[in-house]
């Protein structure tokens, strides 16, 4: 299990890393889509998972545009093991369950699909591609589903360059605050 700080260490260490085909790097893709949840008044749980939720990308790095390669990551199921025990099923859900929600807003929304960047597309068919109907409509009721579908609509839009955020610090803060135990600040 890793502590707060050792999840800000790995957002410093490797956070500089380009974020597959986009504008920003992993830090940057990270605090946006922190911001944007924070900015829409999400729970501070779903605010750090929004931050959380490609944490699997430092925690199992797979080079530049994997998608590309033909390489689905599984990064949504990467980082759970290394954050279970220090944070609960509030954030730890919609963290595993928005690439899910990318193949539900795909069987969902018509419109959806377009707007979705190139790498986000071709790791959609190595994610299993967009769900049937009956897939869509028995992830949409699992726990946690809708704040995974808020989740990934912030992540979707968290790939501005030069978007201001706040930094790191405002957000470990809380991490902290989210945390099971007091063994967060370690």
């Amino acid at each position: 299990m890793l502590t707060v700080v050792q999840i800000c260490d790995l957002f410093e260490q490797g956070g500089h890393e380009m974020y597959s085909g986009e504008p920003v790097n992993q830090l940057e893709h990270a605090l946006q889509s922190a911001t944007l949840a924070e900015q829409a008044g999400a729970t501070p749980e779903l605010v750090c998972a929004a931050l959380l939720h490609d944490l699997g990308h430092l925690l199992n790095p797979q080079g530049e545009t994997p998608s590309a390669r033909g390489v689905d990551d599984t990064h949504q199921y990467f980082a759970i093991p290394y954050l279970r025990g220090l944070f609960g099923p509030a954030v730890l859900e919609p963290v595993r369950l928005h690439v899910d929600a990318k193949r539900y807003l795909c069987a969902t929304d018509a419109a959806y699909w377009g707007r979705l960047s190139e790498d986000s597309k071709r790791s959609l068919e190595l994610q299993g591609g967009v769900f049937s109907a009956a897939d869509a409509a028995q992830f949409i009721a699992r726990p946690y589903a809708a704040d995974a579908v808020r989740l990934r609509l912030w992540d979707d839009q968290a790939k501005v360059a030069g978007m201001p955020t706040p930094d790191l610090q405002h957000f470990s803060r809380l991490l902290s605050s989210c945390t099971l135990g007091s063994h967060g600040l370690l």
